[in-house]
């Protein structure tokens, strides 16, 4: 597919003052952010991919959250060759149109959503899922009609679903166990613990672990990355959340996905290289690039 490289970006959403973490050493086998916000960060598109290339991340997944970032997101894939696009409405979002303007609002979004979805440059159908964090219980039935909705647009399209899932567990095993989960899922930001990730091993759903994996208070994601087989695993950088240690604090970015790697790595017992042949090879082969 040919792309042009230019794209504008919406205007400044996170980011700021805060003086940037430096850039690591190159990894040696080239791998993909899974997931990433381009839209929210403090940089051109044209600054992030470069900056991403020179360490060796040179494919970008860009996530959009709702109508306009979605929007955004599948026009910025078109005209980048590094970047694909994924879109969705994210959970908190659904809730928030159909408070605003009932069923019917949060219908046309989603009708919109699969039409950006059909798109070449967009290869998956994200992020989607169920948030208990943010959502309460007078949310959480928009949340759910919303999901579904997600996964049948991304069976019927085959393309990849990206799932958030937020102090959600056993409601979104139970609501892809209920609907059957697309061919190819990933499960963004994992943050189960080692028998939630036994489950998606076992049902052939990539994990992709983020910079939090990182923090000292996160044992259990480590025991849950310690359980995830290697030919399902993802990374990312969610950025310009998430910030690997010992960067905490600082904007997150595509080109600190080695820290996060390297981080993976020693917790998995693999060198570096080993790792990346396989988040490489996970990743193409999870979003059919």
């Amino acid at each position: 597919m040919e792309k042009s490289a230019k794209a504008a970006r919406p205007a400044k959403q996170a980011g700021g003052a805060v003086e940037p973490a430096p850039p690591p050493v190159p990894l040696n086998v080239p791998v993909a952010d899974s997931h990433t916000h381009i839209d929210m960060q403090d940089a051109t598109v044209g600054r992030t991919v470069a900056a991403a290339a020179e360490v060796g991340v040179t494919t970008l997944v860009q996530v959009g959250c709702d109508l306009e970032r979605s929007r955004w997101s599948a026009r910025v894939a078109a005209e980048h060759d590094a970047v694909w696009a994924a879109v969705a409405l994210h959970p908190n979002e659904a809730p928030r149109l159909e408070t605003g303007g009932g069923r019917e609002a949060l219908d046309a979004a989603l009708e919109e959503i699969d039409g950006l979805a059909a798109r070449p440059e967009v290869l998956a159908v994200g992020e989607t899922g169920l948030d208990h964090f943010r959502t309460g219980e007078e949310g959480r039935e928009a949340q759910r009609y919303s999901f579904r909705r997600h996964i049948e647009m991304a069976k019927r399209l085959d393309k990849a679903l990206v799932i958030h899932d937020r102090d959600a567990h056993e409601d979104v095993l139970r609501v892809l166990e209920e609907e059957g989960a697309p061919e190819r899922t990933v499960f963004h930001c994992f943050s189960g613990d080692a028998a939630m990730a036994e489950v998606c091993a076992a049902k052939g759903w990539f994990m992709s672990f983020a910079g939090n994996v990182t923090f000292k208070n996160a044992r259990p994601l480590r025991e849950a990355l310690a359980a995830a087989p290697p030919e399902l695993l993802l990374v990312e950088t969610d950025a310009p959340f998430l910030t690997p240690a010992p960067y905490r604090g600082r904007p997150n970015a595509p080109y600190m996905i080695p820290y996060t790697l390297r981080a993976m790595a020693e917790v998995k017992g693999l060198d570096e290289d080993t790792l990346a042949e396989h988040v490489a090879a996970n990743t193409a082969r999870a979003f059919g690039y």
